[in-house]
């Protein structure tokens, strides 16, 4: 989430965060278990998901370490996480850019699409590292929106020309708000800075998905105010550009979502 004057620019509160969470769910959930099950998730482990948002990596997780393990899910704004308050799960309200970790000697801190939006992401990734136990695994997953900043990379008219106009509008709103617009490029490096062990990194760019789509209408509809209020669209744009969208005319991406890794000496 992004933090504005008033508030945050995608509110986990907000009518279509769950749209999005399910979009996110869809499009990066199998890269991201790929990536737990490598780290070897099990019974018995203790999980920081941080910055949870939606349900599914931390169900996925209640399951992996079962009845003798823990899963500490966090977020800001935890309405989303109610389904799964219960054992091994445990939900805090928490910001992890300005607050101390829930607990300490994890087995495993995982965050994704979070630390891109948090101001003080500095002192984030430190304290995420801090809450390790010796051995424990870090996994990060970001966004690098400036890296492919297109929603249609294939622009071959004036639809495709008008999303990217919006997108590059969403940008700029994300830019006003001290979110790193090339942040996930950097995760390899900062994890090693951070003293961890074994770093490695990939990255997946999804394109012409339906969960694509399914995000890009939830998002435009969630900004929608503050496009218009900031002089950066119109409302008739944005009402074309939805039609747009249903027409399923467009192949439609998202940013490259880069995954960094390591364990803690």
């Amino acid at each position: 989430m992004t933090r504005t004057d008033d508030g945050y620019l995608l509110e986990n509160r907000q009518s279509e965060a769950a749209e999005r969470f399910a979009a996110f769910a869809e499009l990066f959930d199998p890269t991201t278990f790929r990536h737990l099950e490598a780290l070897g998730v099990g019974p018995g482990w203790r999980c920081w998901e941080v910055g949870a948002g939606g349900t599914s990596v931390v169900s996925w997780l209640a399951k992996k370490v079962g009845p003798t393990g823990k899963v500490f899910a966090t977020d800001i704004y935890t309405t989303q996480l109610t389904p799964v308050a219960r054992p091994p799960v445990e939900v805090r309200v928490h910001d992890v850019g300005a607050e101390e970790p829930p607990a300490e000697g994890f087995d495993l801190v995982h965050a994704r699409l979070v630390l891109v939006h948090v101001p003080d992401r500095d002192r984030a990734l430190a304290s995420m590292v801090r809450s390790l136990r010796p051995g424990g695994r870090l996994l990060v997953e970001d966004a690098d929106p400036a890296l492919q900043p297109l929603v249609c990379p294939d622009e071959s008219g004036p639809e495709q020309k008008l999303a990217n106009r919006l997108r590059h509008a969403f940008r700029t709103l994300l830019d006003r708000r001290g979110a790193d617009l090339s942040y996930g490029r950097r995760l390899p490096r900062l994890l090693r800075e951070a003293g961890l062990r074994r770093v490695e990194a990939d990255a997946y760019f999804p394109l012409a998905s339906p969960a694509c789509v399914a995000l890009e209408s939830a998002t435009v509809r969630q900004i929608r105010g503050r496009l218009v209020t900031a002089g950066l669209a119109t409302d008739e744009e944005i009402d074309r550009h939805l039609a747009n969208i249903s027409s399923g005319s467009m192949d439609l991406a998202t940013a490259p979502m880069i995954s960094a890794w390591g364990r803690k000496a």
